[in-house]
């Protein structure tokens, strides 16, 4: 049996973030050949162009858990009706120097969790935009727009009965995808 190690972006950098704890839920979920590990992304610089030829030490941190993962699951926030900054500078270092992109062909999903009736389907959409230009295929169906409630995770911190179903769902099509692009 393959093993898939999976690169985890949580785009929230909140202790208590709804995101992280979805992240943490959703993994439980996975096939057992599936592996999860959560990329640190908060102690990124600043993307600055110029730094591109030598890049700080978090920047080569998150590039080889990137490269080392057969792919990448995007847990996200939405702040204004977008991405939040610190994931969007994760994604250009990890994309720079031109030509040395980390992302490129790695498979990806996308998930969030957020107090709103949509979700974090903007910020989604506006990812989803991104991950096409860094040649990331991007699970498109099913998706998880997905509103705090209570009863959204138990009191262990998984996803509550209410939501399992549909999560598991959306696991499994995630796995394979993984498969499928791993191939």
């Amino acid at each position: 049996m393959s093993q898939y190690r999976i690169a985890v972006i949580v785009g929230s950098l909140r202790h208590e973030s709804f995101n992280r704890k979805l992240a943490g839920a959703v993994v439980k979920l996975a096939p057992p050949e599936f592996s999860f590990g959560l990329v640190q992304i908060g102690d990124l610089p600043l993307y600055n162009q110029d730094d591109d030829a030598n890049q700080a030490d978090a920047v080569k941190r998150l590039k080889a858990d990137i490269r080392s993962s057969a792919g990448v699951l995007f847990v996200t926030a939405e702040y204004n009706r977008s991405i939040p900054g610190v994931l969007k500078n994760a994604i250009d270092h990890a994309s720079r120097p031109y030509g040395q992109s980390a992302w490129a062909g790695k498979p990806a999903g996308i998930l969030g969790v957020s107090v709103g009736a949509i979700g974090t389907a903007v910020a989604q959409q506006h990812l989803r935009n991104v991950l096409a230009y860094l040649d990331m295929p991007t699970l498109g169906a099913p998706e998880a727009f997905i509103q705090m409630k209570d009863g959204l995770f138990d009191d262990a911190g998984n996803v509550g009965q209410a939501s399992e179903a549909f999560l598991r769902g959306w696991m499994s099509k995630y796995a394979a995808w993984i498969k499928q692009h791993a191939a």
